[in-house]
């Protein structure tokens, strides 16, 4: 039985490469870590500061740097970092240079709820998020009564208004009334806003901000004190 050479080579050459990676792979895992490097996503380290972030970065007690790389849990570490409750996402990972890389995005606030309850902030996600004591951002402040069954229609609402590039700039608060109204608070002016139920929001958004734009550009605003927007097709005002 003849054997082909090539073949023999090729196998032979092929098993080389395979024992030359494993090899290195596993003489690689037993390097130390050399670094730590922390990276916020956008650029944002507003509630969280790399010190923070530093002392999540243990296992088994101790830092992570030094340790070898075959004894880092990427999982153990990322988990440690997700239960921060300032932490939105979080990602770890170790590179051929012995650096081992956490990439942290931090949860971002679209409005402060003031309630019987306490405060604290909604995130871009509807979730509920705590105060910071190392960062107060500027968002819509959300009053009168807010519990837990009016969080989604509070987070539609606030959502609407910061997807606005318009309107974002003129409201700085929503206030809660009877029946599960709302009134909308103007940065300018002292105009009640009645936005009513949380329903038709981009059709009531839309008549608020043609009506913005004209009463503004023609200064005839201030002539009103209620801006009704309950009603179809149609901005309902009340002159002072």
């Amino acid at each position: 039985m003849k054997i082909n050479r090539t073949y023999v080579r090729g196998f032979l050459l092929v098993l080389f490469l395979i024992v030359l990676v494993g090899f290195s792979n596993h003489k690689n895992k037993l390097r130390p870590v050399d670094r730590v490097t922390v990276i916020f996503e956008d650029g944002e380290n507003l509630f969280m500061n790399y010190e923070m972030v530093n002392k999540l970065l243990k296992q088994n007690g101790k830092r992570v740097d030094k340790q070898p790389k075959s004894v880092v849990n990427l999982r153990g570490l990322e988990s440690n970092v997700l239960k921060h409750p300032m932490v939105e996402s979080a990602m770890s990972y170790l590179t051929v240079d012995n650096e081992f890389v956490t990439k942290v995005m931090q949860r971002k606030p679209v409005a402060r709820i003031l309630s019987s309850k306490g405060s604290f902030y909604i995130d871009r996600l509807g979730h509920k998020m705590p105060l910071s004591s190392n960062y107060t951002p500027r968002v819509l402040l959300v009053t009168g009564g807010i519990d837990t069954a009016d969080f989604e229609d509070v987070y539609k609402l606030v959502m609407a208004i910061k997807n606005d590039t318009f309107l974002k700039q003129q409201i700085v608060g929503i206030q809660k009334k009877k029946n599960s109204e709302y009134e909308l608070q103007l940065r300018v002016g002292k105009q009640r806003v009645q936005f009513g139920q949380v329903t038709k929001v981009k059709e009531k958004l839309s008549k608020l901000n043609v009506f913005f734009k004209k009463t503004l550009a023609d200064k005839s605003i201030g002539k009103y004190s209620v801006i009704n927007l309950k009603y179809n097709n149609q901005v309902v005002c009340t002159k002072k």
